[in-house]
This record gives C-alpha cells, sequence and structure tokens, in this order.
C-alpha cells in the first residue's frame, strides 16, 4: 500500500510538472524542436531543471541500497552506449520531432482527452509489443 501510494504521489506530481512546463503541449514541444523557424527555447529550462535534479538524485541513489520508502534501488546496471541504443535513441528522438509527444506526456494528454495523444499512445503501445516479439525471437535463436 506505502508503495501504491508514494507511486500514485509521484506520478501526480510528475504529470502535473508536465502540464504546467507545457510538455503535454505538442505544439509547444514542436515550436522547442523547430530552432531554424519561430524556435521557443522556454522548455530548455524546463529539460535543464530535470537534468540538473536528475543529477544530483541519482548520485544519493547510487550510494543507497535502498529507497527512502525502504524498497530496494533498481538502477540500470550498464553504461554502455551500444547500436542498439543509439538507434533507439534516434527513434525516440523521431517519434518525438513527428509526434511532438514523449511517453509520459503522452499519457498525460491522453488523460486530458488529446486525439492526438490516444494515436501516439497506440502507436507507442504497438512498437513496444513489436520490440518484445522481436526480442523474444532473438533470445530464442540465441
Amino acid at each position: 500500500m506505502k508503495y501504491s501510494l508514494s507511486a500514485f504521489g509521484a506520478g501526480l506530481v510528475f504529470g502535473l510538472g508536465l502540464l504546467i512546463s507545457g510538455m503535454a503541449n505538442p505544439e509547444k514541444v514542436l515550436g522547442f524542436l523547430d530552432i531554424a523557424g519561430l524556435w521557443d527555447p522556454s522548455l530548455a529550462f524546463v529539460m535543464g531543471g530535470a537534468i540538473l535534479v536528475g543529477f544530483f538524485a541519482f548520485a544519493i541513489a547510487r550510494k543507497r541500497t535502498l529507497s527512502f520508502l525502504g524498497f530496494h534501488m533498481k538502477l540500470p546496471a550498464s553504461d554502455r552506449v551500444d547500436t542498439r541504443l543509439v538507434i533507439g535513441s534516434l527513434m525516440f528522438g523521431a517519434g518525438w520531432g513527428i509526434a511532438g509527444f514523449c511517453p509520459g506526456p503522452g499519457l498525460v494528454a491522453l488523460g486530458a482527452g488529446e486525439i492526438k495523444a490516444a494515436v501516439f499512445v497506440a502507436s507507442m503501445i504497438a512498437g513496444m509489443v513489436i520490440f518484445e516479439m522481436i526480442e523474444s525471437s532473438r533470445r530464442r535463436t540465441q
């Protein structure tokens, strides 16, 4: 129960932050990505703030074995940059640039009733299913 309440609280704060910052608005995101046109740099401050918070949060988390709620820490085990990571990052960036959504803001916009977000989330889920099918097939052949 404690885990569910903390996850709900963290998700609520994250969703509200995305709404307040404009990250759930695809037009604002696309304006930020349009560096050759009418560039809107305001999201750079949002991202800079998120990177700063994340930097210190991960620095603290790496020194701990348990979370503040007493749960085991589950941090990424690898820091290797490989072809799959680069290709996945390029696909993520292309999708973000085309749709104006990434997963978190897409879910927030879906919750707000945006039709474009429903298409994005459905496509995102389809991509996850396809990825899992490919990975499952790949594991069987190894």
